[in-house]
Parts: C-alpha cells; sequence; structure tokens
C-alpha cells in the first residue's frame, strides 16, 4: 500500500497520474490512476490513521520521551491520503513539513482528506522529494522521517538509492529517526535494507515483520540507541495511552537488524 512520488530528473513534462478516491463503508480511499490504495482515511476519523502499515511508520515514538513530541518536527516524503501529515499535525501537535511531487494529490487530499491549510506548524511542499531533500533549510531538522514513495503501479520505492538514504540521514537531528514503507512487487527487501544499513550502519537500524498486505516498516536512527525492554514497554504504553497507537503490539514485531 504506496505512496506517490517520481525521481525524474529531466526537463520534459512528468506524466503524473490522474487521482481519484472510493467509499467502502466508513472508509475512504486514495488512487492514483490504477486500483492499488495509496492511501486511506476513517471518514468519522478524520485524523486517526487506518492502516496498520501507515500505524507503524509512528514507531519512531518509541524513541523519544512523549513531553518531547510537540516541540519536535516531523517530515513526510510522500503524501498519500495525508494519514501521518495530519496525525502529526494534529494529534502530536509537531511541526510538520510534506514534500509531494504531484499537485493533484495535495489538492485531493484538501478537497477529500480532510488535509488543513498550511499554518504555522504545517507546510506541504509540491516538489520532488530527491532534490528538495539536498536544500541546507532542511539538514539537521528533522525529528522523525517518514518515507513512503512509490509510484502508481506500486511495484517498487521510486527512491531507493544508498544515496538517497544518506541524505535522508542528513536530514535529521542527532535524535532523529527515519521510517521507510519498503513495498513492491519489483522491489527487494533485502537490497533495499542493504542500503539503509550503508548509510546508517547497521547499529541504527530496526524492522518490523511484514504485514499481511507485504508492508516491511524500518526504521532507523541518525545516532544509535538501545532502549532496553523496561523503557520500550513504557513508552507503549504511553503511546497507547496517548495517542491510541498500538504500540504495545509493536513490540512483538519490532527488533534490531544487528
Amino acid at each position: 500500500m504506496p505512496r506517490k512520488e517520481s525521481a525524474a530528473r529531466s526537463a520534459a513534462p512528468v506524466q503524473l497520474p490522474e487521482v481519484n478516491f472510493s467509499d467502502f463503508g466508513d472508509i475512504r480511499y486514495l488512487h492514483l490512476g490504477s486500483p492499488w490504495v495509496q492511501g486511506s482515511m476513517l471518514m468519522d476519523k478524520p485524523f486517526d490513521i487506518e492502516l496498520e502499515y501507515v500505524q507503524r511508520m509512528m514507531v519512531w515514538l518509541l524513541f523519544c520521551e512523549a513531553s518531547a513530541v510537540p516541540a519536535q518536527h516531523a517530515m513526510q516524503l510522500g503524501l498519500g491520503a495525508a494519514a501521518l501529515t495530519k496525525f502529526c499535525h494534529k494529534k502530536l501537535k509537531m511541526k510538520t513539513t510534506a514534500v509531494e511531487l504531484n499537485p493533484q494529490v495535495i489538492s485531493a487530499c484538501r478537497l477529500w482528506f480532510k488535509l488543513p491549510k498550511d499554518d504555522l506548524r504545517l507546510k506541504v511542499i509540491q516538489a520532488d522529494a530527491g532534490q528538495e531533500i539536498l536544500k541546507a533549510s532542511h539538514q539537521g531538522t528533522v525529528d522523525a522521517l517518514q518515507v513512503d514513495l512509490y509510484d502508481h503501479e506500486a511495484a517498487a520505492p521510486v527512491l531507493d538509492s544508498e544515496d538517497f538514504y544518506a541524505h535522508c540521514r542528513d536530514l535529521l537531528t542527532d535524535q532523529g529517526v527515519m521510517t521507510v514503507n519498503l513495498f513492491g512487487r519489483d522491489s527487494s527487501y533485502t537490497k533495499s535494507l542493504e542500503k539503509i544499513t550503508r548509510a546508517f550502519g547497521a547499529e541504527a537500524v530496526w524492522a518490523f515483520k511484514p504485514t499481511r498486505e507485504g508492508n516491511t516498516i524500518v526504521a532507523a536512527q541518525r545516532e544509535p540507541s538501545r532502549p532496553d525492554r523496561t523503557e520500550l514497554v513504557q513508552r507503549a504504553d504511553v503511546i497507547e495511552s496517548r495517542w491510541g497507537l498500538p504500540a504495545k503490539k509493536w513490540l512483538r514485531l519490532f527488533k534490531p537488524v544487528a
């Protein structure tokens, strides 16, 4: 269940897919010109996170104190249905920046998925993520970087090189964490994990077991730490009670890779 972005670097016009949505019961789904689900929203709880793999993209919360979260900065590369952006902005009260290539996706999120207008804490940038993250103004400013970059075919991550992940690391503060969704018919989880490990170092990388749909969420810390079990359980309790995310379940499925 991917999101939308492009690695196009040429001056030629980028062909972007048409954006539409479908409703099934109380859930609204975002599509990019294909049946693949690019994101979802609970229509009666538009600022909650509905998809399991998207909830797991919030696992960076296990590495920080809850009291510090509102003072931190979250960035999403790939907007999808804006679930992460809305949650960080509305629920966590964070400064939040999202980067999305397709202007139709941004418009759709505002029209159909309750994405608020930009304000003092929220900024949605229409740009190529691979280029935007190179800007000096972003370097060392991001505490939670969430990477979910897929085309409408959902075949493989669009940006998935060691250089790209190294640039992602450059975005992070010393306590910062990147979470990445690895999913796709043509992608290799092992190869992607190797690239992330080379960019961040093996001691800094953690991973979930795959979801039933095949999404594997990987987390990489700017500076590695190994919280003990007691600390993680305490933080998971707080995450569940304050924000309603299934963090205690995460602890059974989320491990260091080395």
